[in-house]
């Protein structure tokens, strides 16, 4: 069985590069950001604070997430309703970071991400999937880049898509959100110690795909 584990800070490419090598190798790709953003966005329609543990742990057994398609046309569902562009919404980002905090949140979530990764070959991406959710795949990277680089990146991508926002705003909430990755009680960003670190900083998509893909083949 392939378990691909990738984490790493916001904009760090995770997601892309994650996606890459799915085709790439063609095994599956689980949005595991996505399914945090799912919650929220759950969350935030029904006027519960995301960071209201009681509240929210409230309202999981209400909460279906699931996938259709593949590729670059890969639907996230919530409760069968395709949500896939409205949890990217700039607001439902930080909603997710704070959800990503209860404990009830994440044990309701890798407990679904562990199932899957036991079944099928997998590439999942987050930011505890080294340390938590997968702490025995074989294949484990930390993936990153500057506040200023990632920052940049996200910029763009919402401009493309027509948003209406700021890169000092944005900088602002990557660095925001960095520290409540980092530092938060449970499951927290890490670099585990048998992780490989890359500086996606001068590196595109496609060639940090290609590295971690060299790591992969090499022992197939």
């Amino acid at each position: 069985m392939i378990n691909i584990a990738i984490d790493g800070p916001s904009g760090a490419g995770k997601s892309t590069v994650a996606k890459l090598i799915a085709a790439k190798l063609g095994i599956t790709y689980l949005d595991t950001g996505a399914m945090y953003r799912a919650c929220a966005l759950y969350a935030v329609r029904n006027g519960v604070s995301v960071s209201d543990e009681d509240a929210v742990e409230k309202l999981l057994p209400n909460i279906n997430i699931s996938f259709s398609g593949e590729g670059d046309g890969k639907k996230v569902l919530l409760n069968g309703e395709d949500v896939s562009s409205a949890i990217r919404e700039h607001s439902v980002s930080k909603a997710a970071s704070d959800i990503s905090k209860l404990r009830c949140v994440r044990d309701f979530l890798v407990a679904q991400q562990r199932k899957i990764a036991a079944e099928t070959d997998v590439v999942l991406d987050g930011r505890d999937i080294t340390s938590n959710v997968l702490p025995h795949a074989k294949y484990k990277f930390f993936l990153t880049a500057s506040a200023d680089v990632r920052a940049e990146r996200r910029y763009k991508e919402l401009i493309a898509r027509g948003a209406q926002v700021e890169y000092d705003k944005i900088k602002a909430d990557i660095i925001d959100r960095d520290k409540n990755d980092s530092s938060r009680a449970y499951a927290p960003l890490v670099l585990t110690p048998d992780s490989t670190l890359i500086d996606s900083g001068d590196m595109s998509a496609e060639e940090v795909a290609d590295f971690i893909i060299s790591r992969v083949n090499a022992d197939i």
